[in-house]
């Protein structure tokens, strides 16, 4: 795998983790969640870092060769996606 390319896959890893979450952070019926809270809090940590590198990363490859439309909205789902994991790991702790 290229350095390059990891933006992908940070996006495509990214969209499926969300999924997980928002699936196993519902409350049934008597309050718990579908998921353990720590699994939840591990798995949103996870994704927020995942989707940061791979927003580093798409950055300094648009920076070194020129801005590209697809890479470009690749580079910036991973910021929204990494953005959005880290708020939602906030919302997801107890406090």
């Amino acid at each position: 795998m290229k350095t390059r390319d990891f933006p992908y896959i940070a996006l495509a890893l990214g969209a499926f983790l969300l999924l997980v979450v928002l699936r196993g952070s519902q409350a049934a019926n008597d309050g718990l969640t579908s998921l353990p809270l720590l699994t939840l809090l591990v798995v949103s940590e996870f994704s927020f870092f995942v989707n940061a590198i791979g927003a580093y990363i798409g950055f300094n490859q648009i920076r070194k060769t020129g801005f590209q439309p697809r890479y470009g909205l690749i580079t910036l789902l991973c910021l929204a996606l990494s953005l959005y994991f880290m708020w939602l790991g906030i919302k997801l702790w107890p406090l």
